[in-house]
């Protein structure tokens, strides 16, 4: 930063340092679209994650010079919203990156191997131009993925290691990819002036691919043997911090957190029994959900789902806007996807460009099948979509220039996005919109699966003894520490998915610790800050526009999401 152009505010702060960061990482300016033609791909290695880190202290030290020299500045609500934010996330990723996270970052969904190869989804394809720009970052991408390696490497000579699962899930992941190949197939729709360049260049990247895959697996994987699955309360602490906003590890925090998660599976549970009756007289929760999975409404066909979702989404604009929301015009586009091959499991989203020339868009990963009940769909793309992901990160974008590029994009705290998302479920359900029992037996399926995710999450890293009234498959171990084959037991006996889903969701919680609790303890914040202003305000509290004064704050963690939601 010159002397000249020194920002004089925190927003000013904050939006310098995503600049910044689009100029160490394009991933994330790909994902912003504010520089369509960079073709370039983020320095993997060691010493350009010490390249992130070292901006992320200089932008620390640039807010504190701010600050000091206008004291005033802290009186601003958005100014403090977006100073306190800055801080916090910036903290939160420097403790990840002392601890040499980033040295053994192996995951099936937030990894390197998977943010290199999905930025080309994000990619424009629609002239010859944006083709060449898709060719020559296809060509870096063999050194993007060995610079990854060298990280790996130097986290192994540490003794900085990926557990196994995470290891043999990610190599299985790869094998999906080189079936296709994938790259080889993402470039067939190119133009045939670039046929040849488009061809050698992702022959390279899979090629690439392969040289990840077997390095993971002939390696790194016996170097890895040995790595527990749990990682440990001290670890799990920086995790939770950086999922969810919030120090959750001081004090007896992830202990209630637990505490709270169980209390909750325990009372869905109960409603889910009561709504299996309707579904099938006689039938426990389990029961009737199986029942639904074959005999209740479904879609054929790949094709036929993705319109269907489309569809959902439409309605669900067409029901709410001028009632419950606000829906900006560009906010109304929202395109439904099917995700490449060798995704994990749970569908997802992927917000728009800041132009909105690139649509926000949901994903469902159909994993080989061609047959999809709807029981379990419907309030998955009202988290997914409208008003879940969609109406909040397209939202962001809208108002971004009210706020700051950083409090609507690279500020993002998982216990608000996913927190909203989950309070989306709800919603709906309140509206009256999952009134069918198959579609309110998937609402609280969706909701007991957050609850469980708390508690395996947690009992699981911090390996917490099984609760005295634990049932089922986990009731003989009442009191003995969660290890992963049981939380997966657990998980069986109280979630309505298939086993492929389960089991990638529980690689998912053990590799991503923290971030599997942060959508109920947002709920919760959500619902608490609704429940506070509903009560202030009294007869005049106006639902819809608490809503749109929500989601128009941008982002904030689970130290302010609620005291700021109750102040709307």
């Amino acid at each position: 930063m010159t002397t000249a152009a020194r920002p004089t505010t925190p927003r000013q702060v904050a939006d310098a340092h995503v600049e910044a960061v689009c100029d160490l990482d394009p991933l994330v300016a790909t994902q912003l679209g504010n520089r369509p033609g960079d073709d370039r791909l983020p320095d993997t290695t060691p010493d350009g994650q010490e390249a992130e880190a070292e901006l992320m202290r200089s932008t620390l030290a640039e807010l504190d010079r701010v600050l000091a020299a206008d004291p005033a500045l802290e009186q601003d609500p958005i100014e403090r919203r977006c100073a306190r934010l800055l801080r916090e996330r910036l903290t939160a990723a420097l403790a990840l990156h002392e601890a040499g996270e980033g040295l053994r970052a192996v995951s099936n969904l937030f990894s390197p191997v998977q943010s290199i190869r999905s930025v080309f989804s994000m990619m424009p394809t629609a002239t010859p131009e944006n083709w060449a720009v898709v060719a020559r970052r296809l060509a870096r991408v063999p050194a993007a993925y060995r610079g990854y390696q060298e990280s790996l490497a130097a986290g192994a000579e540490r003794g900085l290691l990926a557990a196994p699962r995470q290891v043999h899930t990610v190599v299985g992941q790869l094998d999906a990819w080189l079936e296709g190949p994938y790259f080889a197939g993402f470039v067939a729709d190119g133009p045939v002036e670039l046929r040849a360049e488009l061809d050698a260049a992702a022959a390279a990247a899979d090629a690439a691919v392969a040289d990840v895959r077997d390095f993971l697996r002939d390696t790194y994987a016996s170097q890895a043997e040995g790595t527990p699955d749990a990682v440990g309360r001290e670890r799990y602490a920086r995790f939770a911090r950086s999922w969810n906003g919030s120090d959750l590890g001081s004090g007896t925090g992830l202990e209630d957190a637990y505490a709270w998660g169980w209390a909750e599976h325990k009372r869905i549970l109960e409603q889910q029994r009561v709504l299996a009756e309707q579904v099938r007289p006689g039938a426990t929760p389990m029961e009737a959900m199986r029942w639904l999975g074959e005999h209740g409404e479904a879609v054929d066909g790949v094709e036929a789902i993705r319109e269907r979702l489309q569809a959902m989404m439409d309605t669900a604009i067409e029901a709410l806007d001028g009632v419950h929301f606000d829906i900006a015009g560009p906010l109304r586009r929202v395109e439904s996807m099917i995700a490449p091959p060798g995704s994990a499991a749970a569908p997802y989203y992927t917000r728009p460009s800041l132009d909105f020339s690139r649509p926000g868009r949901t994903w469902l990963p159909t994993l080989g099948k061609e047959r999809f009940p709807l029981w379990d769909l419907v309030s998955t793309w009202y988290h997914e979509g409208v008003p879940g992901h969609h109406l909040q990160l397209a939202q962001w974008v809208h108002v971004a220039g009210d706020l700051s590029n950083y409090q609507t994009t690279l500020g993002g705290v998982s216990a608000n996005l996913e927190g909203w998302a989950l309070y989306a479920e709800r919603l709906m359900d309140e509206l009256g919109f999952l009134s069918d029992p198959g579609a309110r037996l998937g609402y609280l399926d969706a909701q007991q699966m957050r609850a469980v995710r708390v508690v395996v999450d947690i009992g699981m890293h911090l390996e917490l003894p099984v609760p005295d009234d634990a049932e089922g498959a986990v009731a003989e171990h009442r009191g003995q520490p969660w290890t992963p084959e049981l939380a997966r037991a657990f998980f069986g006996e109280n979630c309505g998915r298939d086993a492929d889903f389960l089991d990638s969701e529980l690689v998912r919680y053990l590799g991503m610790p923290g971030q599997a609790i942060s959508y109920k303890l947002g709920e919760r914040a959500w619902l608490e800050g609704r429940a506070a202003a509903q009560q202030a305000r009294g007869a005049d509290f106006d639902l819809k526009a608490w809503h749109m004064a929500a989601l128009s704050q941008g982002s904030l963690g689970l130290d302010d999401l609620a005291a700021e939601l109750a102040q709307l």
